[in-house]
């Protein structure tokens, strides 16, 4: 009864000075909005880049030249290696080597800008297969057709375009038949992707794709890949194709010792890692720096209650001479500053909901993305219990010293 009392006593105190507690607790209200808002946008960045990368599928395993990179120098290496060559692929391919992969399917990235006429555009050119289109992204032309196998082998001119390439260059013209010029070579528009957006890796509307023995021997006149796509049959066979893929690379260039590896092997489970391992870490090093307006919150907390206690002397001296103990005087401040700093949890965390879902709902107008809109429930009782951990750790001098007043020099005070 005697702590009901208090808080009743307490809650009084705050509410008859409400534009005070308010200006008090706006250093927590910050605080807390920030870390919450934070990590619902990062849970969900995270959550939209992993469900790009599931659009690939979960059986798909990718094959690149050149070490492991450990740092963004290494990528530079990796991207122009020349370690991957078609005597690789061929082995690849024997059921023998890779029981359990359904496809092998090579890349190679053209740089450079694509041209129509006076038209000129710079897309994501490389040379694939359209069956990996067509099978991890499922992925069908809007107009036109994908090359074949034929296209292929006889390493055919032509080349399937994204919506964005096609307004670039086209406008509101029929790209079929007309032919792009890619460094200097004259490539045949046979098809068209619908507007899809950024798909896993890559933006498919500023796409341009290519047989890849075109891209390859013609266009970029090299004889090695740079990333080869390998599909399994089955999501549970994944390790058994990795396993398979590094010992016939191996095989193939005469290595004994994995550190010694000239190639390296991802698969989207590795993506996903790595991926939730920036993310986490950046929201981590962000709540850390949010992290400082709560302890300005707090300061502002002890420093506007040193003046309550200083205010209300004769109202401690009062207490006590009716029989309020030292506990009672400082529990009554201790209520007082978590009060103010719940309080203020409270309104951060309502704040930053509903600024994840304007932020949401922009992204999604705005720039099309499916932006899911996350709840981090573990942040916000992380917000709400830190704002009390600082109500308590900056309340308790302010409320130490309430309670060490003396009852006839607290009366006398003017």
């Amino acid at each position: 009864m005697r702590f009901l009392a208090t808080t009743k006593i307490a809650f009084a105190s705050l509410r008859s000075n409400l534009l005070r507690s308010f200006l008090t607790i706006l250093g927590i209200i910050i605080g807390v909005l920030s870390i919450v808002l934070i990590v619902a946008l990062g849970q969900g960045a995270q959550d939209l880049i992993l469900s790009e990368f599931e659009g690939v599928g979960a059986t798909a395993v990718i094959l690149r030249p050149g070490k492991q990179p450990t740092g963004p120098a290494d990528f530079s290496d990796t991207l122009f290696s020349e370690s991957i060559k078609d005597r690789d692929i061929e082995a690849l391919r024997k059921k023998e080597n890779v029981p359990n992969a359904v496809s092998i399917d090579p890349s190679v990235i053209v740089p450079g800008a694509v041209s129509y006429g006076d038209e000129l555009y710079r897309p994501t050119t490389f040379g694939w297969t359209a069956t990996a289109i067509e099978e991890l992204l499922d992925i069908q032309p809007e107009s036109g057709e994908f090359f074949t196998a034929d296209d292929i082998r006889e390493r055919a001119k032509v080349a399937v375009i994204g919506s964005k390439v096609k307004e670039e260059l086209f406008g509101d013209d029929d790209p079929i038949g007309q032919s792009i010029t890619i460094r200097n070579h004259n490539v045949k528009v046979i098809g068209t992707f619908p507007s899809k957006g950024q798909l896993a890796f890559f933006n498919i509307d500023e796409v341009v794709l290519l047989p890849y023995t075109t891209a390859q021997r013609d266009i970029l006149a090299i004889d090695y890949y740079q990333e080869i796509f390998i599909r399994a049959d089955s999501e549970e066979n994944i390790n058994f194709v990795v396993q398979d893929v590094e010992a016939t690379m191996r095989e193939q260039h005469n290595i004994t010792d994995p550190e010694k590896d000239d190639f390296f092997v991802n698969t989207q489970k590795d993506a996903v890692e790595s991926i939730s391992t920036v993310t986490d870490v950046l929201t981590i090093f962000l709540v850390a720096i949010a992290s400082i307006a709560l302890v300005v919150g707090g300061i502002g907390i002890m420093n506007i209650m040193l003046v309550s206690v200083t205010e209300r002397t004769k109202e401690i001296g009062l207490r006590k001479a009716v029989g309020a103990t030292n506990r009672d005087i400082l529990t009554q401040f201790l209520i007082e500053a978590v009060m103010l700093t719940v309080g203020g949890g409270l309104i951060g965390t309502t704040g930053a909901i509903a600024l994840a879902a304007l932020a949401a709902l922009v992204i999604r107008q705005q720039f099309a993305l499916d932006w899911p809109l996350s709840v981090p429930f573990g942040a916000i009782a992380l917000g709400i219990g830190v704002a009390s951990a600082v109500g308590l750790a900056f309340g308790l001098y302010p409320a130490r010293q309430a309670s060490r007043k003396h009852p006839i020099e607290a009366l006398r005070y003017e």
